[in-house]
């Protein structure tokens, strides 16, 4: 072998190995293949059909089929508040033809539930953000009547003999939490009540027998609407595209404070550059369309597309703070 060829090897192994080494660090693979996607393509949906969650990707799945030009299908594997969906997920092919809409209740599952099944911070490839959910924190004013803002709620609670009643939809929700901060940074007290699930948990708000409850905005939208409950806060100013003239918990006394959940597609680590690149460009596209905007207001969901690196920061950032309230309060789903 020549000198310039044994050169010119080396340079080759060289680029190779770089290659190689950068795929490892993203996660991200530089095999693609150019005509994707030339089958079906499954998007899975960590939780039971007809939740937030499950809307916006069958939502998303039939703009991106009709762009596309091929056939994607959402398939739900619920459990353990999307632990159990996302722990096989991450397991699938990493060839751009398997992808999951992941919600954020399965971002502290494996804390909640005492186990190893993900971390989100590094076991899977975040593509996109694609919607922001919105809460708010909605009493039944035939119970508390003269509460009409949050500061009032507080100033209630503080009063209080016993500790003032709240729930959510169950232990370790974004509802709990945001709550016991909320708690936190306003010096006040109130005893959670952890039912399974949004629907129980209204149900019983507008019996009277819970007076309080930090809510998904569409959980308690009709109820609100027909005067059985009232919204004295929104969990962020997103809230306001639901809930028309609510002030936001930030604008109550609380700068800074933002507790919105939200959602977007992840896939298995290795999943091809040219897969997530494309998938970036069809999602700022289809989630600026007004038309599917409004598709997801109606299922209680605000478009928010974000690329993969700030979904990325996002689920660090949320991990890093929702986990730390999660362990200095005890909270555990088990």
């Amino acid at each position: 072998m020549t000198k310039p060829q044994a050169s010119l090897n080396r340079r080759h192994l060289l680029a190779a190995g770089a290659a190689g080494a950068l795929s490892a660090v993203s996660g991200i693979s530089f095999a693609a293949d150019p005509a994707w996607p030339n089958k079906l393509v499954k998007i899975v949906v960590a939780f039971p059909p007809g939740g937030p969650t499950d809307t916006a990707a069958r939502i998303v799945a039939q703009k991106l089929s009709e762009r596309l030009g091929q056939t994607m299908i959402v398939e739900n594997r619920p459990g353990a508040s999307g632990s159990i969906g996302t722990a096989a997920f991450i397991k699938s092919p990493a060839d751009g033809y398997n992808l999951s809409m992941f919600g954020m209740p399965a971002l502290l599952a494996p804390l909640l539930f005492n186990n190893n099944a993900y971390d989100v911070r590094k076991d899977f490839l975040p593509v996109a953000t694609v919607y922001d959910l919105p809460m708010a924190i909605v009493i039944n004013p035939r119970v508390l009547p003269n509460v009409t803002n949050l500061q009032q709620l507080i100033a209630h609670a503080k009063a209080a003999e016993t500790p003032l009643n709240y729930t959510s939809s169950g232990t370790g929700s974004f509802g709990h939490l945001s709550m016991e901060q909320l708690k936190d940074l306003g010096g006040f007290e109130m005893q959670h009540i952890p039912y399974r699930g949004s629907a129980p948990a209204v149900t019983d708000l507008i019996g009277g027998q819970i007076p309080v409850m930090f809510a998904d905005v569409v959980a308690a939208l009709p109820h609100i609407q027909a005067g059985k409950l009232r919204a004295i806060a929104g969990s962020s100013n997103k809230a306001k595209l639901l809930l028309p003239g609510i002030k936001s918990v930030a604008e109550q006394g609380f700068a800074g404070f933002d507790a919105d959940t939200w959602g977007g597609l992840i896939a298995p680590l290795g999943t091809p550059r040219a897969v997530v690149d494309q998938l970036n460009k069809e999602l700022k596209v289809i989630l600026a369309d007004p038309e599917l905007q409004k598709k997801l207001i109606g299922a209680g969901a605000v478009a928010n597309y974000q690329d993969s690196e700030t979904m990325r920061k996002r689920l660090a950032a949320d991990y890093t703070r929702w986990s730390k309230i999660a362990k200095d309060k005890n909270i555990s789903a088990l």
